[in-house]
């Protein structure tokens, strides 16, 4: 399942370039108009080294794009979206073959990545406040049996709710903090990302 793993980290990719305007607006209203920007030159360094990168496993895999990330993306975003992938990798550990029953574990473990990087947690107004019900919404759906198709409609629905209710939150992390009580009524830029880039990624994987 090396490309199932690769088929999720090229449509994350695509939707970060495709939404580079998009993502950067978003940061605009509070943040310092930056994260569109440099997400989008990070993902387009990781397609660019694409053929470089060790396919031998998912997580040699993942290790490798976090390196990329790390090394291309300035600020927060880098060290938030390196760490994601890194934890991702080293929770795959050495394991040839990626069962939907591994997916709430590397999800758990990118949630508690970002909580000890980013010094942030549910309610901050960062990208946890859709990561963390989205990954719970996941879980649920795997233990009811759901299939692959009926995951990623949960997943959509979740994620684009979580992020609208950004809005009334006050940014407790990351540029938009400095804002104060003007980040109130404002989506959260990382959880908007994220409810686009899944979004995406379910009609990729329809496609």
């Amino acid at each position: 399942m090396t490309k199932d793993v690769e088929f999720v980290v090229k449509s994350i990719a695509d939707t970060a370039l495709e939404n580079e305007h998009y993502f950067t607006e978003l940061d605009a209203v509070v943040g310092d108009g930056d994260f569109g920007y440099s997400l989008a030159r990070g993902f387009e360094k990781v397609l660019e080294k694409w053929d470089e990168i060790d396919h031998s496993t998912p997580g040699a895999f993942l290790k490798e794009v976090a390196k990329i990330i790390m090394s291309s993306v300035g600020g927060v975003s880098g060290t938030i979206w390196g760490t994601a992938f890194l934890r991702a990798g080293m929770t795959l550990g050495t394991k040839e073959v990626v069962e939907k029953e591994d997916i709430v574990p590397v999800l758990r473990a990118i949630i508690e990545g970002i909580k000890k990087r980013g010094n942030c947690d549910l309610g901050d107004k960062t990208y946890l406040d859709t990561l963390i019900p989205t990954t719970d919404a996941i879980e649920a759906a795997i233990n009811e049996g759901k299939d692959e198709l009926e995951i990623l409609d949960i997943a959509v629905q979740v994620s684009a709710d979580a992020a609208e209710a950004t809005r009334p939150m006050l940014a407790k992390r990351g540029r938009a903090s400095y804002t104060g009580e003007r980040s109130i009524g404002t989506l959260d830029a990382g959880s908007a990302c994220l409810a686009t880039m899944i979004k995406a990624l379910s009609e990729d994987w329809r496609a």
